[in-house]
């Protein structure tokens, strides 16, 4: 007789970092990494069968902004409570956000991208289907390569935006952690992850939702 496993439901919730975009030579690549790559791939499978993965990367979105460019679609305010409903229950929402609102179209300061942060994650406190809301602060952009035109003057303009979205973060006692720690941006493009920083950001986030676990909520 086998033995049911009662599965949780981690929802990963961010911009092409999440999807997998790989570090672009050009403005045209339009690749995506491997599942046994992905960072939310790795994390799910070192918390183990018990979890069960939700990936919901889209390359170019930020917090709350329309983008006149890319479109309104790349609001993550304006999909997120679509996404908890098609997934409910969620024991876990991992939000990453906040490179894309470096692009210098926006002209947002950092406490412009961390409340844009705290509104998200407003958003899924007043939801009854997640239970407990991760936030991850992206690493630094550095302006450099196909994308360093679109990310002008981020790294200035984005200094300390850590410690602002920390502090968001705790005042709405939301989980946080900050992926600088652990990774940097590829210097190939600024923006995006190398495979060992895929690596790297997995354990550590599959080790921040144990200790979430752990600790009850």
């Amino acid at each position: 007789m086998t033995t049911a496993i009662m599965t949780k439901t981690i929802v990963c919730f961010g911009d092409s970092n999440t999807h997998g975009t790989p570090p672009m030579r050009l403005l045209s690549d339009d690749a995506r990494f491997g599942p046994d790559i992905r960072w939310p791939q790795r994390m799910a499978r070192q918390l183990g069968p018990e979890w069960h993965l939700v990936e919901e990367g889209h390359p170019g979105r930020n917090t709350v902004f329309d983008d006149p460019i890319e479109g309104e679609h790349r609001n993550g305010f304006r999909v997120l409570p679509a996404i908890i409903e098609s997934h409910k229950w969620i024991d876990v929402l991992v939000i990453m956000l906040g490179t894309n609102d470096c692009k210098q179209r926006f002209g947002l300061t950092t406490l412009d991208i961390a409340l844009g942060m705290g509104r998200l994650v407003d958003l899924v406190k007043a939801s009854p289907y997640v239970h407990d809301v991760l936030v991850v602060c992206p690493p630094p952009v550095l302006e450099r390569g196909a994308l360093a035109e679109i990310f002008q003057g981020a790294e200035k303009r984005c200094e300390g935006l850590a410690d602002k979205m920390r502090r968001v973060a705790q005042f709405r006692q939301a989980h946080f952690f900050n992926a600088g720690d652990v990774i940097a941006c590829d210097p190939l493009d600024g923006v995006h992850f190398s495979e060992e920083a895929h690596a790297d950001l997995g354990t550590a986030i599959a080790a921040k939702v144990s200790e979430i676990g752990e600790k009850g909520g």
